[in-house]
C-alpha cells in the first residue's frame, strides 16, 4: 500500500490470510479488497461489475495501491475470494468496525436472518445462502454477519456471532427463534441487555407470561407493577394501533433465564383502507426494568433490519438476484455490500438515498473520496 489516505481501513486487513500459493499471487489480496469494496460502494454488484469499474478509474486507484499487475480479471476476484477464509475476513472486520468505537448504550441491536435466494444451485445440491446479521439501528451499521447452512442453523450461529461482537452496552433483539437460555446467557455476559419474543417454541414459558399477564387483566391492568402505553401511527393506506405492557418477571422464571427482569406483550391493531382489521399479539422477555416507553422503541426498532438493511440489500443490490455461488464467493461479497450499505447509510457528506449515493460516488471519484474520508473520520 503506497499510502493510508482513504484507504486506511486496509490496515485491518493486513494480517488477512491469503489463500494462494506464492508462485500465483500476481495481485496483492489488500488491493483486490480495496477495489471490491470501493467498486460495491459505487454500484457494482459482480465481480465483472468490480473490474470494469476498476479498469476504469484505475489511474486513480495507483495513486493508492499497488497494483504490481494492474486491475485483476473478474475471474481472478471471483476465484480468490471463493477460497478466502470467512472467519478470517469477518475477524477483520470485526476488528474494523471495533475500532470505530460506535456508542452502543441503549442503543439496539437487531439480530435477524436474510436468506440470498439466488445463490442456490440446484444442480449440484447447494442450499441458498443464509446470513444473520446483527444491525445496529442508531448508526445504521451492521455490526457483523455469520452464515449458516440453512435458517435451521440459526441459532447456534446467532450464539457464535454474540461471541465474537463487542456488544457491551446495547440491547439485542431477536425473533422467537432465538428465545434460548443459552443465547440470552451469552447476551448476558458481553454486558448487553436483551428484549426477545416468546412463542411456542418455549411453551413453558409463554404459558407463564400468558397466565400472568391475564391475572393482571383481570384486574383491569391496575396493579402498580404494571405499566401500559399506546401508540397510534397512520399513513395513506392503514392505521395502526400499538399497545405494550410490561411487567416484573416473576421470581421462578428469573431463576431459569439469566438477567430477566421484565415479561410483556404487545398487541398491533391494523386498520387496513378497506376497514379490515387485523389483530396480532406477541410475548416477550427482557433484561431490562419494566419501563414500557423503551420497551416499545426497541421492539419498534427491531423491525428496522427489515427495512433498513435486508429491502435495501435486496432493491438497491440486487442482492437476492446475484448468482455467485461458488466456494465461499456468496459469503464474501454479501459481507462487502453490507459494509458498503452501512458506509453509506452513515455518510452524511452526500444528501440522497442510498441509490443515489452509489450513483453519484460512481460517476464522480471525488464523491467516493468523500465517504471514504467522512466514514473513516467517525
Amino acid at each position: 500500500m503506497k499510502a493510508n489516505g482513504y484507504f486506511e481501513f486496509l490496515t485491518f486487513f493486513e494480517e488477512l490470510p491469503d489463500p494462494r500459493l506464492d508462485r500465483g499471487q500476481n495481485h496483492l489480496l489488500i488491493d483486490m479488497v480495496a477495489l471490491a469494496l470501493c467498486g460495491t460502494i459505487c454500484g457494482a454488484n459482480t465481480w465483472a461489475d468490480i473490474e470494469r469499474f476498476s479498469l476504469a478509474h484505475q489511474e486513480w486507484f495507483e495513486q493508492f495501491l499497488e497494483l504490481p499487475n494492474g486491475v485483476p480479471s473478474h475471474d481472478t476476484f471471483g476465484r480468490v475470494f471463493r477460497c478466502l477464509d470467512t472467519a478470517e475476513f469477518q475477524a477483520c472486520l470485526s476488528k474494523w468496525v471495533e475500532h470505530l468505537q460506535f456508542s452502543l448504550n441503549g442503543k439496539t441491536i437487531a439480530i435477524d436472518g436474510k436468506t440470498v435466494c439466488g445463490s442456490h444451485d440446484q444442480i449440484n445440491g447447494q442450499k441458498p445462502l443464509h446470513i444473520v446479521n446483527a444491525w445496529a439501528k442508531h448508526v445504521n451499521f451492521c455490526l457483523g454477519s455469520i452464515s449458516v447452512d440453512d435458517k435451521s442453523n440459526e441459532i447456534p450461529a446467532v450464539q457464535e456471532l454474540l461471541s465474537i461482537l463487542n456488544l457491551k452496552g446495547g440491547v439485542v433483539t431477536a425473533d422467537a427463534m432465538h428465545c434460548q437460555k443459552e443465547t440470552v446467557k451469552k447476551i448476558i455476559e458481553k454486558e448487553a441487555d436483551y428484549v426477545i419474543q416468546v412463542k411456542g417454541n418455549q411453551r413453558a414459558l409463554l404459558d407463564s407470561i400468558k397466565s400472568e399477564m391475564e391475572h393482571y387483566e383481570s384486574e383491569n391492568y391496575a396493579s402498580p407493577k404494571v405499566r401500559m402505553q399506546t401508540i397510534t401511527e397512520r399513513n395513506r393506506t392503514r392505521e395502526e394501533v400499538r399497545t405494550c405492557i410490561v411487567a416484573p418477571a416473576p421470581a421462578e422464571l428469573k431463576s431459569r433465564w439469566s438477567g430477566l427482569q421484565t415479561i410483556g406483550l404487545i398487541c398491533r391493531t391494523r386498520t387496513l383502507a378497506d376497514g379490515t382489521e387485523q389483530t396480532e399479539v406477541s410475548h416477550f422477555i427482557s433484561s431490562l426494568a419494566p419501563k414500557v416507553r423503551q420497551h416499545m422503541q426497541h421492539l419498534r426498532n427491531h423491525w428496522s433490519v427489515e427495512n433498513s438493511l435486508h429491502h435495501t440489500l435486496d432493491v438497491t443490490f440486487s442482492e437476492d438476484a446475484s448468482r455467485i455461488r461458488k466456494g465461499n464467493g456468496p459469503e464474501i461479497i454479501s459481507a462487502f455490500r453490507r459494509l458498503s450499505l452501512s458506509i453509506l447509510k452513515s455518510d452524511t457528506t452526500i444528501k440522497d438515498n442510498v441509490r443515489g449515493k452509489r450513483l453519484l460516488a460512481g460517476w464522480n471519484l471525488n464523491n467516493l473520496k468523500k465517504i471514504l474520508s467522512a466514514f473513516q473520520a467517525t
